[in-house]
């Protein structure tokens, strides 16, 4: 290791002459001129450049011209991300990160058009412990998408012959198709269908089966024979990936003052940008999208943007979510189930979802309540004193008041962190392409969703739920505007409120309002809500594809001050 460190260090120090920093004194500026080849050393070395400056500000700009991100060059960091694999799925969670900033503050990288290409399975960036720091203007792309693609060119009785995408790489041995990259190979998973005269894609069955056998008629076209018939049609694009979300696009980990703009994510990785434990975050003209004339259809592996735990203001503004592989937003916290009660002031909790756990959910100063499990209402709210992971399923938390017996006899308690609750800004977007939901929102601060294009979700394009027992993302809604959307024959019901509570002891949520928004809709069902208390329904105009007028578009369930105009 210690010698690795030192040739990586000489190579920097080689390449340093190289890249001719331009440096002012007024303007603060590091130039990164283009490179041929491998650019993550030279890039990070501009990064550590940055860091000598302090915390005053600086702003690294790239030139128009692509500079390439490999994984055999990559920064190495363990890193537990919310949403991503288990540790039976993945044991060593160690991210290999292009570009690694860790407790800088007031940087500015402005890409001016560059376009950064990673090569292999890694994190294109990590921001850990930064504040006020920005990325704009330039396209993040991979050599070699982990989604691989194959449109249908013919099919028969028991074959089908697919064109594969040029970026999708793959060999066959012994008649078995796999797909390979810089660091990657597989040959089984999921799949979804694209249909590109529709614009719509869905979950599919997976055209690599068991009993399939492949063929290469000529390069990039294969023909597959099955036992069956399959289930496909000439000019359908498949879309492909295996299971395992242990790397992802960026990392946002206890920062604050975070702004994303104009960037083109052409290809986000085994996962998306996922903020945990962060403040304040502004993501603002971005394009989550395939390059124009690359041919491909799908921009990721699973969600655009996932938030997780934060606080302050999270705004997604004037972006665009086409092509993704599951939800575009998912804004939630964590409900983290109390394991026992050391004393009436220390208890122990744990990250109980296969894929959530390994970071810090409590730190002192935080308000926490505790949420009854069944019924998601809280029943005593608190302060942590202390906390402590004592491994990265089960942190240890002392409060700095004791908990009432009545409370600590209750069983089956969860713990939020109350401080880490964030507002929401969700304007001025459009999504398309997803298999899944548009949006997923639940906090107790303000939401406010509006002036949105929703075109052909295959599920809802907004859900507001809130469960401690299945996914246990937390929390209660108290304050959310929908209003000036237009929702184009997205799955029904299409603004779903549906709190997970098996026990019902009065709503979950409360004050929603669903305003002047405009539903084209393929199934009768608009809106459905469940347990909330203060539902405004008011100027929405609701009318089947055809043009009709919907009937019945709006049900409630044990909800209660409903004003439905």
């Amino acid at each position: 290791m210690y010698r690795n460190r030192i040739f990586f260090l000489l190579l920097v120090f080689a390449l340093m002459p190289a890249i001719v920093y331009a440096r002012s004194s007024a303007a603060r500026i590091i130039h990164v001129p283009s490179i041929q080849g491998d650019a993550t050393p030279v890039l990070q070395a501009a990064i550590q450049e940055a860091r000598s400056y302090r915390g005053r500000s600086i702003t690294i700009k790239l030139e128009n011209a692509d500079y390439h991100l490999y994984r055999t060059s990559s920064t190495p960091c363990l890193y537990h991300v919310s949403n991503t694999t288990s540790e039976q799925e993945n044991p060593d969670a160690t991210k290999h990160i292009g570009l690694w900033m860790k407790g800088l503050r007031n940087l500015t990288i402005d890409g001016c058009g560059a376009r950064l290409v990673t090569h292999g399975e890694m994190t294109a960036f990590v921001m850990d412990s930064c504040s006020n720091i920005c990325l704009r203007n330039f396209v993040l792309a991979s050599a070699d998408p982990t989604v691989p693609e194959m449109t249908v060119t013919e099919t028969g009785e028991h074959h089908m012959v697919a064109r594969i995408h040029p970026l999708s790489r793959y060999r066959i041995q012994d008649g078995r198709l796999s797909f390979v990259g810089d660091s990657w190979e597989w040959g089984s998973g999921l799949a979804q269908k694209y249909d590109p005269q529709k614009d719509v894609t869905w979950r599919s069955w997976m055209p690599l089966t068991d009993d399939c056998r492949a063929e290469e008629l000529e390069p990039g076209l294969v023909r597959f024979t099955y036992k069956k018939a399959p289930d496909a049609q000439p000019g359908i694009v498949f879309q492909m990936r295996d299971t395992y979300r242990d790397e992802v696009c960026g990392l946002i980990q206890y920062s604050q003052d975070i702004r994303l703009e104009h960037l083109r994510i052409a290809f986000t990785g085994n996962f998306g940008i996922v903020a945990q434990m962060s403040a304040n975050i502004t993501y603002s003209n971005l394009t989550f999208e395939p390059e124009p004339g690359s041919g491909r259809t799908c921009a990721g592996f699973a969600d655009f943007l996932q938030m997780s735990g934060c606080r302050g203001l999270i705004l997604v503004e004037n972006s665009r979510f086409v092509g993704a592989q599951d939800d575009p937003i998912n804004v939630h916290g964590t409900h983290l189930p109390v394991q026992e009660f050391l004393s009436p002031t220390e208890l122990r909790v744990r990250y109980s979802h296969h894929q959530t756990f390994g970071f810090q959910s409590f730190l002192p100063g935080n308000e926490v309540d505790f949420i009854d499990v069944h019924t998601l209402h809280p029943v005593g709210t608190f302060r942590v004193k202390a906390a402590r992971m004592e491994n990265p399923r089960e942190i240890w938390i002392k409060l700095t008041k004791p908990v009432p017996e009545d409370i600590r006899q209750r069983g089956e308690l969860a713990l939020e962190n109350v401080t880490y609750t964030p507002q929401v800004i969700i304007r001025h977007n459009f999504f398309s392409r997803v298999p899944t939901r548009g949006i997923l929102v639940t906090t107790r601060r303000p939401v406010l969703i509006e002036d949105n294009f929703f075109f052909r979700m295959q599920n809802s394009g907004v859900l507001i739920s809130d469960d401690a027992r299945s996914w246990y993302e937390s929390g209660m809604a108290r304050d959310v505007t929908i209003r000036r959307n237009h929702f184009f024959e997205c799955g029904s019901p299409v603004i779903n409120i549906d709190p997970a509570n098996d026990r019902n002891e009065g709503p979950v949520h409360s004050s929603i309002s669903i305003q002047d928004n405009r539903f084209t809709l393929k199934n009768s069902l608009a809106i459905r809500a469940r347990s909330v208390d203060g539902l405004l329904i008011q100027g929405n105009s609701f009318y089947m594809s055809d043009g009709s007028p919907a009937n019945n578009p709006v049900d409630t369930e044990g909800c209660f001050n409903v004003k439905y105009e």
